[in-house]
């Protein structure tokens, strides 16, 4: 594994390196590893600084990539629930943090992009690998067949338990690693590490069908057979990858709808989140808590009702609607999009809209493949989850949206605006 390490670089360099090659590595684990190594990182900014080094803080682009955090920060100002929205500060206040960090240090992230994201793809897969082991290990201890891999028992959020993290959150990563892989594996020239690297692939791909998170795989799947040849390839060669990903695709397909556990998952779970609840439902569905939600904006639907309101608002009008599952469970809307309108009204919405777009925007400027990955990705979640509810899905969006914004600058436009405000100082 020499291409984590770094042979000719300065002190600060390697520490730096190191520092983001272990965040990446603490992310499909708890959160406390996460945030200390951002702590640490921190400091070591701080440390670093140099003044020449530094970018602009201070411009439209950060103010995108921060939107969220200031959109939070406005609509607590009308809260109906104060306490809750400085909560969400504290979740959001790393969406503030990451492009300021990326800005202040002097590490050349672009340089060291690919290596960063190898070590994090290698983490993936480890990770993939130990809950396999952890699930023929619980297969083995009580008896049961071998099939039973592929049962409801060792799929989706239980195939993930052993790590404490919800499936889509960490299908999020898989899918970034293995689409990272699969750019590898075509750009590769080793014929051991493209071997490695086409294993990695085969155990990610393994992995994100296991975890069963429709808003991830599909669009990862779409993603893999359009946007890597499209961003990678050219003439024969795109053509003959399209076919290649095409038939893998379909017999991954085949394979999911000849499993009664993945075929009940990928397809009736989804027409059951898509319907109204009726007496013979056990469970109200994913549509009902968006009625619900919309229900709520339409009283309010220019400013919404401030940060941290939606869970409250929520839990009881899911009462008065009788949806004693979402109740029970203090459910939120599942739906980011709706979750802004919530909150922060149509305002904050458009904000989030136009954050989105600014990404589109960007990744397609520059022609990178993994920065458009992360923002197809967003997108598509953001349908059918509260993504910056949860720590980890605050902590993939923040830094992964900064990462990829500022690793795919051209070095020319890095060190015109540097100079600029130099001049300026």
């Amino acid at each position: 594994m020499e291409r984590l390490f770094l042979k000719e670089a300065s002190t600060a360099t390697r520490i730096s390196y190191y520092h983001l090659l272990a965040f990446l590595a603490s992310l499909p684990f708890d959160f406390f590893y996460s945030h200390l190594i951002l702590i640490s990182f921190c400091l070591h900014t701080l440390i670093q600084l140099n003044f020449k080094a530094v970018k602009p803080v201070f411009t439209l682009n950060n103010l995108a990539l921060q939107s969220v955090f200031l959109v939070t920060m406005v609509s607590t100002i009308y809260a109906v629930n104060r306490p809750q929205a400085f909560n969400e500060w504290g979740k959001h206040i790393t969406i503030l943090l990451f492009p300021l960090l990326f800005c202040l240090t002097s590490f050349n992230v672009r340089r060291y992009r690919d290596q960063l994201l190898f070590g994090f793809s290698v983490v993936c897969t480890l990770v993939i690998c130990f809950l396999y082991l952890d699930a023929l290990r619980n297969i083995s201890y009580y008896g049961l067949p071998m099939s039973y891999l592929l049962s409801s028992a060792f799929t989706n959020h239980n195939f993930a338990l052993p790590i404490d993290m919800h499936a889509t959150f960490f299908s999020l990563q898989v899918a970034i690693a293995l689409i990272f892989m699969l750019s590898a594996i075509l750009k590769e020239h080793n014929r051991n590490w493209r071997l490695f690297e086409i294993l990695c692939s085969s155990i990610l791909l393994a992995g994100l069908v296991q975890l069963s998170s429709k808003s991830v795989f599909v669009p990862t799947v779409i993603l893999i057979i359009v946007a890597v040849p499209l961003f990678l390839l050219k003439g024969k060669k795109r053509l003959g990858f399209i076919m290649v990903a095409s038939s893998v695709s379909i017999i991954a397909l085949a394979g999911i709808f000849a499993t009664k556990s993945l075929r009940t998952r990928y397809v009736s779970a989804l027409s059951y989140d898509l319907a109204l609840t009726t007496k013979n439902q056990r469970f109200d569905s994913r549509l009902d808590r968006w009625r619900s939600a919309f229900g709520l904006i339409e009283k309010s639907p220019a400013i919404g009702y401030g940060a941290g309101s939606e869970l409250a608002l929520l839990h009881d009008d899911f009462y008065t609607r009788r949806y004693y599952n979402s109740f029970i469970n203090y459910l939120n809307a599942h739906n980011q999009y709706l979750s802004f309108w919530l909150k922060s009204g149509i305002w904050g919405l458009s904000i989030y809209l136009a954050t989105l777009t600014f990404g589109f925007r960007q990744a397609l400027k520059n022609k990178d493949l993994l920065f458009f990955s992360f923002m197809v990705l967003i997108t598509a979640v953001s349908f059918v989850e509260n993504l910056l509810d949860v720590d980890k899905g605050v902590i993939f969006y923040a830094f992964f949206f900064s990462f990829f914004f500022y690793s795919g600058w051209p070095v020319d436009r890095v060190r015109r605006e540097t100079q600029n405000v130099a001049s300026l100082a």
